[in-house]
């Protein structure tokens, strides 16, 4: 009974001791603790409503035996349970943060090292309220490291938060207020799974006349633009960036009738929207320490400094890196502003402070190569531009050296594809088409007949795919489209038999529709796949639209080897416009809003493909 009695006192006096924490107001409140291996730095988070900046100056205490540094944040308190977490990047060994005392009211950040770790290599950042932590890894910061500056494709294995394995130590308390403590923290497991930072935090967006300005803590990767109707607009992704929350998803004016909007597009991408009319003179300039981030539209670009030194262009290589690949780089004296235009015909890299370079040295060096027809003309009063002519459907890919001083574009051309011929059914009849310039599109509504496809709640996906499929029929043809079903009611076709259809009609396009399912109910999203290089484009372009118009999860692009988008020759994708399991997203699929607005998008994307490819 006194053991009981005690514990109930310890527990009494725990919980005055936290309510008096809580309800203190002088007090920061870390409210997370993140650590990025992508980019080698810790960030701790405290509320922007804290009117002090936590932290004006750290103070760092290194100790030893074992290696290891700590600083205390004060009047702080840890609003999450205490961190510690075992792991190996970059030399770091171990990192604690707890509530090292709470009166007064501290948080002490422990660091354990290797031994002969250079505590000069720890940096320390503010972004407001966030604290970063940054590790310098010297070995990339050689003149020999490129950063992926600008890239063709909308999806990437690398666009997906990075997971690390922590371990938490499982000592046993025997103290009672520990065990009351940790009983709270409800902190069991002895392994978690740590969902990560990314590359590039936006910090600020500053609207400007025709042009915004996105700076930011980081490294900048920037996609191929979409340009959406309805209205007019050009739309940016930028990868592996997470934006500051008072930022997003406000609108900014930048013109009479342009303005801006940034936002977080899904958990681990930036989407910055551009309305105007004048979506094809938009470009993104880089800054030459690849920090900042300047989307102008380039006729008015003479209004702005870009820059504050002057380079010349010195050395010029090229490599063959397959047979479809191939990349150019370009050395400079000093380091380059640079903005890129990308069209489905060329690349044009505009060099800013660039004002020399050596004509027979640029020619000599790429003649006999995939870049023989590139040139480098100049721009009075601005710099130099650089032209680099494309095969349709290529891959482009730009990297900034580390130093700024070294620019490297890869070019992947399409590869030429071998057709295997496989027992198919014999082929049904289509009438062809007449007339010049006649966009023609086949839409294949997934399963059909006896084929159900899945089925949840006595909800069949083929009739969902059907009736959608037969919209996009609709809105099509309105729009002059000659359009092929592979089913137009409620039949089994195999999938020999769609590609055989598809193949006689000689599409342009082949668009699948289909539901998503899986064995839980938590899934949702939409999400689209292709597999060869030359749909690419019409994957990016179509998973787009629906994206931006289905308010639900962006699952991305997917490459995979589905047969009907393996085995048609024309680009062909297969687009999964949410989960039948899910419960919420399964009745908005059997409901006509749904249906109505995928449909739309899908419409809306072929539209833009079509436009792109001119």
């Amino acid at each position: 009974m006194k053991i009981i009695f005690k514990i109930f006192i310890l527990f009494f006096l725990f919980i005055c001791t936290f309510t008096q924490i809580a309800s203190a107001e002088d007090v920061y409140k870390v409210t997370s603790f993140n650590y990025d291996t992508s980019n080698s730095f810790i960030l701790l988070t405290v509320p922007d409503s804290v009117e002090e900046p936590v932290l004006k100056s750290i103070k760092v205490v290194k100790m030893e035996n074992p290696t290891r540094a700590y600083f205390d944040i004060d009047s702080a308190v840890l609003t999450t349970p205490k961190q510690d977490w075992s792991f190996t990047a970059n030399g770091l060994k171990q990192v604690i943060v707890s509530q090292f005392s709470t009166n007064p009211n501290v948080v002490r950040v422990v660091m354990y090292f290797d031994d002969d770790f250079d505590l000069g290599n720890v940096h320390f950042f503010r972004i407001k309220n966030n604290i970063i932590i940054k590790f310098k890894d010297i070995n990339t910061c050689q003149n020999d490291y490129f950063q992926n500056i600008y890239r063709d494709d909308h999806a990437s294995a690398s666009d997906f938060y990075e997971y690390l394995t922590m371990t938490t130590p499982e000592t046993p308390q025997d103290d009672v207020v520990t065990q009351i403590q940790e009983a709270f923290n409800t902190q069991h497991t002895s392994k978690k799974e740590l969902k990560l930072n990314t590359k590039y935090y936006i910090d600020s967006i500053t609207p400007k006349q025709n042009a915004v300005l996105l700076n930011g803590f980081g490294s900048i990767t920037i996609e191929k633009p979409m340009i959406l109707t309805n209205p007019l607009r050009i739309v940016y992704d930028i990868p592996n960036t997470l934006v500051k929350g008072d930022i997003r998803n406000t609108e900014y004016k930048i013109g009479d009738y342009d303005s801006v909007k940034i936002g977080q597009f899904s958990v681990n991408k930036a989407r910055i929207v551009i309305t105007t009319e004048d979506v094809k003179k938009y470009i993104p300039v880089i800054s030459s320490d690849n920090q900042s981030l300047l989307i102008a539209n380039a006729d008015k670009l003479g209004n702005y400094n870009l820059f504050s030194n002057i380079s010349n262009m010195i050395s010029y290589s090229s490599e063959k890196i397959d047979d479809q690949t191939g990349s150019m780089t370009l050395a400079f004296t000093a380091p380059v502003v640079h903005g890129i235009n990308r069209s489905n015909e060329e690349l044009t890299i505009y060099l800013y402070n660039v004002e020399n370079y050596n004509e027979n040295d640029f020619i000599a060096a790429f003649q006999n190569t995939a870049f023989a027809n590139a040139k480098i003309s100049l721009i009075p009063k601005i710099g130099l531009k650089l032209t680099v002519p494309l095969e349709q459907n290529s891959l482009v890919n730009t990297f900034l050296g580390a130093d700024g001083k070294a620019l490297k574009i890869i070019v992947k051309a399409p590869k030429k594809q071998t057709i295997v011929s496989e027992p198919v059914a014999p082929p049904v009849t289509q009438p062809k088409p007449q007339g010049k310039g006649i966009r023609k599109v086949v839409i294949d509504a997934g399963h059909g007949g006896s084929d159900y496809g899945a089925i949840r709640n006595n909800i069949n996906e083929k009739d969902i795919t059907l009736d959608v499929a037969k919209q996009v029929r609709d809105m099509l043809v309105k729009k002059g489209y000659i359009v092929q079903m592979t089913r137009d009611g409620d039949e089994y076709v195999s999938l020999q038999d769609r590609v055989a259809i598809s193949e006689n009609f000689e599409p342009d396009i082949f668009i699948s529709i289909h539901v998503n399912s899986s064995t839980g109910t938590e899934a949702s999203g939409v999400e689209t796949h292709y597999y060869h290089q030359e749909s690419l484009l019409l994957a990016q372009t179509l998973h787009a639209s629906l994206a931006s118009a289905i308010d639900t999860k962006n699952r991305g692009l997917f490459k995979s080897k589905f047969y009907v988008i393996n085995h048609t020759t024309d680009p062909a994708i297969l687009m999964e416009i949410g989960f039948i399991s899910n419960d919420k997203e399964r009745a908005e699929l059997n409901g006509s809003a749904r249906k109505k607005a995928t449909a739309k998008a899908i419409v809306e994307g072929v539209e833009n493909y079509f436009d792109q490819i001119k």
